[in-house]
């Protein structure tokens, strides 16, 4: 049997009291709520146990001022441009990934002359668009969406000559620093972009192979 040891020590020896690392008041209210979310809706003092920028479905902090977003794909950036006759670029703009395509054509169309045709596809047919550009003289040659009650119409022909953006989408993804983005800042991409384009108009669409 083992024996006692021959000095025994006071439990309290040489130990200071616990300081409390929240303000009072502002821990109950924190455990209080029901779900995460309530949780990091308080507005307590940093310190306590979730840490974390943010909940995870939010993205990191910036990510969308560097036009970064969250589609179906994952993390995506889209590029949008407004070309002229030839199909060669006259205004690119980024938006994130989950940006809807009528944020980057007012984008577009605000950095150039309001053209006399506007070609897009139904994804563009909002009724705002297309009196903003009948209001500049401007006529949409824009294919209605299907579910429309009462469709706008169109001109056919000339919504053929609409393939002229996307073989310069296709050609604009032929530089590998723009068909996947390396870079985190969103001007770095642009610029990137921008010298991408220069190069289109040297080289136009119809004298390539």
């Amino acid at each position: 049997m083992a024996r006692l040891p021959v000095h025994l020590w006071a439990v309290h020896n040489g130990l200071q009291s616990l300081q409390s690392l929240e303000p009072p008041g502002c821990v109950e209210p924190y455990f209080l709520c029901a779900n995460r979310e309530e949780r990091h809706s308080q507005r307590c003092d940093r310190r306590h146990i979730y840490q974390s920028p943010s909940l995870r479905w939010r993205g990191k902090r910036g990510a969308f001022d560097n036009a970064i977003g969250t589609s179906r794909g994952g993390r995506t950036t889209k590029i949008h441009a407004l070309t002229d006759e030839a199909g060669r670029p006259r205004a690119l703009v980024l938006s994130a990934g989950n940006t809807h395509d009528l944020v980057g054509a007012a984008g577009v169309l605000r950095l150039v002359p309001t053209p006399r045709k506007l070609l897009a596809d139904r994804a563009y047919d909002a009724r705002k668009l297309r009196d903003w550009l009948a209001e500049r003289g401007c006529e949409a040659v824009i294919p209605p969406n299907p579910t429309r009650k009462h469709p706008a119409s169109y001109d056919p022909v000339a919504y053929r000559s609409r393939n002229l953006i996307e073989r310069m989408f296709c050609h604009l993804k032929d530089f590998r620093r723009i068909a996947t983005r390396y870079d985190k800042k969103a001007d770095n991409f642009l610029s990137a972009v921008l010298i991408a384009a220069t190069f289109m108009w040297w080289i136009p669409i119809e004298s390539r192979p």
